[in-house]
């Protein structure tokens, strides 16, 4: 049995590293994002939260 390949994605949030996958990326403005805070351009300058990644806008 063969599992279904995952198209995953990288975050569209310049200074983001995460890579999520595309069934689960937050859109705005054609583009995709790994959570609401990256899609909304960090406008409380909160990170991601996501292991290893230090982007805050």
């Amino acid at each position: 049995m063969t599992s279904p390949t995952t198209e995953t994605v990288k975050c569209a949030c310049e200074d983001c590293v995460c890579v999520v996958p595309a069934a689960k990326a937050v859109s705005r403005d054609g583009k995709s994002f790994c959570c609401e805070e990256c899609a909304e351009g960090h406008p409380h300058h909160a990170g991601c939260d996501h292991a290893g990644c230090t982007c805050h806008g």
